[in-house]
């Protein structure tokens, strides 16, 4: 049995990346945690706490240990392979 690692997408419902993200990670049928950084502001203070700038880089996926932040098609099925199949 494949362990899959937590896996988190900080977004906002009505940004298309975030949506586009959700859609993949559905499609995937993989577990993951949505947090929304506009409806909730400790969401928004865990993104910000991220990154040393502590702007709101949306969509940020981590996926484990490893932070993606707007990560390309080709970058995503990457790390889902190598962290979920390994």
């Amino acid at each position: 049995m494949k362990h899959i690692p937590k896996i988190k997408l900080y977004g906002t419902k009505t940004c298309h990346k975030t949506n586009y993200y959700k859609t993949f990670l559905d499609e995937k049928k993989l577990p993951y945690q949505f947090l929304d950084v506009l409806e909730n502001e400790n969401h928004a203070d865990e993104l910000r706490n991220l990154y040393t700038n502590k702007k709101l880089n949306f969509p940020t996926i981590i996926i484990g240990n490893k932070k993606l932040r707007n990560p390309r098609e080709a970058e995503l099925h990457k790390w889902f392979e190598k962290l979920i199949h390994s």
